[in-house]
């Protein structure tokens, strides 16, 4: 099965937040929709980015546990936004949320930090599952919802986004008319 679209996740946040173990968890235990109309393309990174790395969505993820981990997002937030798109669809992951009695950071803290950096927001658990597919598929929602309101354009050099099916592009991206030449029309 072809996908209507491809688009770049990036998963980044500190070492030790859980983030291969968030993708081995999407991955392996769950996957979208045999219905989904989107195929991820999804990478961890841990510094150094290359020019090629637009993304349109990012899942920052921060332990929920860890007051360290939470201090860092400001920094992981620019790094983001300064790599991808001006459309970046970005949602908060607290992962080890099954770690509850250890946290430092409470969930209204949390959310308010992403209310007011205008980020998507969930508590998830790689060990458990809880809330892993959600994120992605929250973000791959959020980011077809601006391609079907022309917010995005996936014909646009560097939105991040491209067709999964060389058929669509021309389904989607009729010909403009164009009023014939003086020499096709035989006047």
């Amino acid at each position: 099965m072809s996908a209507d679209f491809l688009f770049k996740f990036l998963v980044i946040g500190n070492a030790g937040t859980g983030k291969s173990c968030l993708l081995h968890q999407f991955i392996e235990r769950k996957s979208l929709d045999s219905a989904a109309l989107a195929t991820l393309q999804v990478s961890t990174v841990a510094g150094g980015h290359g020019p090629d790395s637009v993304v349109e969505a990012s899942l920052p993820v921060t332990e929920s546990p860890s007051r360290e981990t939470y201090n860092a997002l400001t920094n992981w937030l620019t790094d983001a936004r300064m790599l991808a798109s001006q459309n970046i669809v970005i949602i908060l992951c607290g992962n080890k949320k099954d770690l509850d009695a250890e946290r430092e950071v409470t969930f209204l803290e949390a959310s308010r930090f992403a209310q007011e950096n205008e980020l998507m927001f969930l508590e998830t658990s790689a060990l458990t599952g809880e809330n892993v597919e959600e994120a992605f598929v929250q973000c791959a929602r959020k980011i077809l919802n601006k391609i079907e309101s022309g917010e995005l354009d996936p014909e646009r050099m560097g939105s991040g986004i491209q067709y999964g099916d060389a058929a669509l592009r021309q389904l989607r991206s009729p010909r403009r008319a164009q009023a014939p030449s003086a020499q096709e029309c035989g006047c």
